[in-house]
């Protein structure tokens, strides 16, 4: 029998041990003023959390072990990933702007907090006490196997991705612009794919309430748990994720003449996010490019409005008005730089 600590959905203990986990590490950080263990503290702490309620959940069921364990591996690998590159790269430039200051530093790792306790609730939820103590049906449903197909896929897109944008980006300067294999595709298939892995464990968790197993307030409590995949999702597209890496970068090159030419047709030319062939994205029409593909407004960068600087390779003469060619400076960006995503 599952055992009861504080309440019958674990949400109060997984609370708790992500608060003290994640100030824990913030303290370390803040202390030495480094970034080599906040993505580490980030990720990890999923996999404590899955640990920590599945070990309290007895007996097991399949399905139980299964949305564990891939929650575990999910966060196994970008754990893996993300504290190999940021010992390669030395720091996070996130974090130059608050890295000093304690209470907007402190921000991040709040944030972090709510991002690990509730993209977890699916798993949370799953093996509680409110959730096991109802006869659970056997795994391997229609809805398991097409959560496993659609996680595998999500894994995959996110590992490989990963892997071609650090390869690129070891082997390219900061002139150079990742438009090849995933991202010929999408900006940011890494995203796609985290999304998915979400939904699919989503998508396995909820059976026992799709099929009419769980009842009462645990029916509503594992539909409730897509806040997980959708507080991600949001995270992604308009806080942490592409919000950050659309517009910014997009002004960085521009204003620096940074092969600006190369990088602009690969934005007109590739989905943001949801992969799609860039013959066909270059020509779909805005309307849909803004809808259907979520090529929101807020990450499109126009020279216009968004910038002061002059057109890149012209310069203006001084008291003259009238544009001449300037010096452009093409040495490489430095690794820090080249290599962050």
């Amino acid at each position: 029998m599952a055992a009861h600590v504080l309440d019958d959905y674990y949400l109060g203990i997984t609370a708790i041990v992500t608060v003290g986990y994640q100030l824990f590490f913030f303290a370390i950080a803040y202390a030495c003023k480094f970034d080599k263990l906040t993505d580490f503290a980030g990720g990890s702490n999923f996999i404590v959390l899955a640990v920590v309620t599945v070990s309290l959940s007895h007996p097991h069921n399949g399905r139980q072990l299964v949305v564990t364990l891939f929650l575990i591996a999910w966060a196994v690998r970008l754990t893996s990933f993300l504290f190999f590159r940021i010992l390669k790269t030395g720091k996070d430039d996130r974090f130059d702007e608050m890295r000093q200051k304690f209470f907007p530093f402190l921000g991040f790792w709040i944030l972090q907090m709510l991002w690990v306790w509730t993209v977890s609730l699916p798993v949370t939820v799953l093996n509680s006490p409110a959730v096991t103590r109802y006869p659970q049906h056997s795994f391997g449903t229609g809805r398991d196997i097409a959560g496993i197909v659609l996680y595998s896929i999500g894994l995959a897109i996110e590992a490989i991705s990963d892997a071609q944008k650090y390869r690129f980006r070891s082997k390219h300067d900061g002139q150079a612009v990742c438009d090849q294999g995933l991202f010929a595709v999408s900006r940011h298939p890494n995203y796609f794919g985290e999304i998915i892995v979400h939904f699919a464990i989503y998508m396995i968790a909820v059976s026992p309430a799709a099929n009419g197993f769980v009842r009462g307030q645990a029916f509503k409590a594992l539909y409730a748990t897509i806040l997980g995949p959708f507080f991600l999702t949001f995270l992604l597209l308009f806080v942490s994720g592409i919000s950050l890496a659309e517009r910014p970068k997009a002004k960085a090159r521009y204003e620096k003449d940074n092969n600006w030419s190369g990088y602009k047709r690969w934005l007109d030319r590739t989905s943001v996010l949801i992969p799609f062939p860039p013959q066909l994205y270059e020509k779909m029409p805005t309307i849909l490019k803004r809808t259907v593909f979520l090529e929101f407004p807020m990450y499109v960068f126009d020279p216009k409005k968004h910038s002061s600087a002059p057109q890149p390779g012209r310069r203006v003469n001084e008291g003259e008005g009238e544009p001449a060619e300037s010096n452009r400076d093409d040495s490489p960006q430095s690794g820090d730089e080249h290599l962050i995503e």
